[in-house]
């Protein structure tokens, strides 16, 4: 048996209409933040929420810092009273604050990530409302 390739001669497809239109094929992009913190001003024992969003494909993975230290939330401890919201907001159920220990005032950033690189948002100070 003798094969003949043809060089000019494409294969055909035969698509049934709308297979691919229905699926826009989308490139991978690195994060970008949407929506950065804000300086925030609470009270003692309130809560509290420094908002973050990004973007990118695939979907960034957002972390927080505060004063370069890196912000563990109830993912990591269970017992923490600060959530990482889907939406990649910082929530703090409660605003803890003493005389000697200060541990949620301070200056944060959330930083976005994916295999493609990182977008760091603006900075956004906390500060505990003195009575």
């Amino acid at each position: 048996m003798i094969m003949v390739l043809r060089p000019n001669v494409k294969p055909r497809v035969n698509l049934k209409m709308g297979e691919l239109a229905s699926r826009p094929r989308l490139e991978d992009s690195s994060p970008r933040i949407i929506e950065h913190p804000s300086d925030l001003i609470v009270s003692k024992g309130e809560p509290a929420t420094l908002n973050c969003k990004a973007e990118g494909r695939p979907t960034p993975i957002i972390e927080w810092y505060k004063d370069g230290e890196r912000v563990e939330t109830d993912k990591e401890d269970p017992r923490s009273h600060r959530m990482l919201l889907p939406s990649g907001s910082l929530f703090f159920l409660r605003i803890v604050h003493g005389r000697r220990s200060k541990p949620d005032e301070g200056v944060y950033v959330c930083v976005a990530r994916n295999y493609l690189g990182e977008a760091v948002s603006r900075n956004a100070s906390l500060e505990v409302a003195s009575k």
